[in-house]
């Protein structure tokens, strides 16, 4: 995702005719201000760093299938870095953060069919070949996991088996529901009005309100179209957002801080348990919030600029590779762990860093052979049939 090319104006008094005209400024100016937009890198490196939380957490900080690959509980295999691993699903709710800022940061100036398109263009292409491919894989007569039917396989390509209560090919494919959920509200009330500072701040409080509201209800049809327990970090990445265009917003901060009380309860609740010999890994209420509370600084130490990373050709193919990456590497993981260390004899400290690399080498071929040839295609074909 490319970010915009900022310009901070000179600080002004709050209230004052200058600090007035300073922000219709800012509410009028396109999120893309060149044709050739500044790429936050840290940003990037921030995704990558997110998606390996999630990875090793798959690969070490859980029991079920990958257990299986292993032959024994990750907890045997790593007696340490397993307590660690298992923090390391919080670097979905990191993902939605960044989803959040770089979204906002998308719509910002932009017409409803470009937006479109670029999310179309964005998320199919790979997903499509890596349900594909995991399917293909589960369905050799070695391979100790079963493939979901055709039927499933193919509705899996709509993206929408989760609310049809379909089988899912790709285990971390509901995080992708919640983002497409967000994507529609932001684009029915920001980006198809016309995005502007004050339609972004009202779009962040009235679903704040509408979500806490949604939890209270209890209603099934709420839950579904505000994601209570999700909303917090789009919102929060979207408040970031308005501060990376402007760190005197107080209206942004008070969004941001709003939005991170309620997301560190929801981490909380979601992934604290009592202490239970039963349970994979007993993680304290205090480290949860701590790791969230990190992604989310980082996040925000990028926004506000002071945290800059750097902006070579690699680290643009770093971040290229983080959503190929995080498709693909959960259940074909489970298969390379599987053969390497239980059909090849390699050691489990040897096994996770060849498992990882294997499935970032994946991630790169679909990001060069899939990705870059069909996304810009994509996206020309649905801007043609807009026009």
């Amino acid at each position: 995702m490319s970010a915009p090319t900022v310009t901070t104006p000179a600080p002004t008094g709050a209230g004052s005719p200058e600090a007035t005209a300073r922000q219709q400024a800012l509410d009028r100016t396109p999120a893309r201000t060149s044709s050739r937009p500044v790429r936050l890198g840290a940003l990037d490196l921030l995704r990558l760093l997110a998606a390996l939380m999630v990875a090793f957490y798959h690969y070490g900080g859980r029991d079920g299938e990958i257990g299986e690959a292993w032959g024994s509980s990750p907890t045997e295999q790593f007696p340490t870095l397993s307590q660690a691993f298992a923090y390391g699903n919080l670097g979905v709710q990191i993902f939605f953060v960044i989803s959040g800022f770089v979204i906002c940061m998308s719509g910002w100036g932009r017409p409803i069919g470009s937006f479109f398109a670029s999310r179309v263009s964005r998320l199919f292409p790979a997903y499509w070949v890596a349900v594909a491919l995991v399917t293909a894989v589960f369905a050799l007569p070695w391979v100790a996991y079963e493939a979901v039917s055709p039927s499933d396989a193919l509705l899996n390509l709509s993206m929408l088996q989760q609310p049809l209560g379909v089988d899912r090919v790709l285990g971390v494919d509901w995080t992708l529901w919640a983002e497409l959920r967000f994507y529609v509200l932001f684009a029915l009330f920001v980006v198809m009005p016309g995005a502007g500072r004050h339609r972004v701040v009202l779009f962040c409080v009235l679903w704040t309100v509408a979500a806490v509201v949604a939890e209270a209800a209890d209603m099934p049809l709420l839950d579904v179209t505000l994601m209570p327990e999700y909303a917090p970090y789009f919102i929060g990445g979207v408040g970031l957002y308005l501060l990376h265009r402007d760190r005197r917003d107080v209206t942004a901060w008070g969004i941001v801080a709003v939005s991170w009380l309620i997301g560190q309860h929801y981490a909380v609740d979601r992934l604290w348990h009592p202490p239970n010999p039963d349970f994979f890994s007993y993680r304290p209420s205090l480290w949860i919030v701590a790791v969230f509370t990190a992604g989310f600084v980082a996040v925000g130490a990028i926004a506000l600029g002071w945290l800059r990373g750097p902006n070579g050709r690699w680290v643009t193919v770093a971040g290229a590779l983080t959503y190929p990456f995080y498709l693909v590497h959960e259940h074909l993981g489970w298969v390379t762990v599987h053969v390497l260390h239980r059909t090849l004899g390699l050691p489990s400290y040897a096994t996770l860093p060849l498992t990882v690399a294997s499935m970032l080498l994946l991630a790169y071929a679909l990001y060069r052979l899939v990705e870059q040839p069909l996304a810009p295609r994509i996206r020309r074909a649905l801007t043609a049939v807009r026009g």
